[in-house]
């Protein structure tokens, strides 16, 4: 079945967000506060890793770990592109692809204008980056057109920075294997997020 992660108990993160709920911040502010990157390194840990043997700069032997094969990210364009960097500092090399869906003001329902991906992208897992998740529209719609290119719902890690009850559960009832990963589920959500870190609100 599915799992919710909430890791609102990490202190310093759960700091951050009350940090981005005031809507007078300024950018270098809101920047700083908005820790997106602890949450990158969070969904990294759900990942499936193999033993391996390391061998440090002096030399020495160490029983470390190392990420299997097949990892990306998707973003939902244009907020979950906010999270790119935060998976490149922790991945340099991995592979991100893009969706871009935009929801009808009055009708909510949810239309893909633009998909690309990693052309194997049924046989990897997916780290799907959209910070703010409201009505779950979006994401339920980027993860259908992931089923639609052989992808399952069990591969898929949602990465998000809130999340309202309604939209975790509406998620979940479509796609009842999907991992949810966030810092905070709230009945109200701040839907400013794209345009506060790009710096056109």
């Amino acid at each position: 079945g599915y799992k919710l992660i909430n890791s609102s108990h990490l202190e310093w993160l759960l700091c951050s967000v009350f940090c981005l709920l005031p809507f007078n911040l300024n950018l270098i502010g809101w920047l700083f506060c908005s820790q997106i990157r602890l949450v990158v390194e969070e969904g990294l840990n759900q990942l499936p890793y193999s033993e391996c043997t390391v061998t440090t700069p002096t030399g020495h032997k160490y029983e470390g770990v190392k990420f299997e094969k097949g990892n990306c990210g998707v973003s939902i364009m244009r907020s979950g592109e906010a999270m790119e960097q935060g998976l490149r500092d922790c991945c340099r090399s991995i592979r991100i692809g893009k969706i871009l869906i935009q929801s009808d003001e009055e009708t909510q329902k949810a239309k893909v204008y633009y998909a690309k991906f990693p052309p194997d992208i049924s046989r990897r897992k997916v780290l799907l980056m959209y910070p703010i998740l409201s009505t779950g529209n979006t994401v339920i719609e980027a993860v259908r057109v992931l089923n639609e290119h052989g992808l399952l719902a069990k591969h898929i890690i949602l990465l998000s920075l809130f999340s309202t009850p309604h939209g975790a559960q509406s998620i979940v009832q479509e796609f009842p294997d999907i991992t949810i990963l966030t810092t905070e589920v709230h009945a109200v959500a701040p839907t400013h997020f794209g345009q506060r870190y790009f710096g056109t609100d």
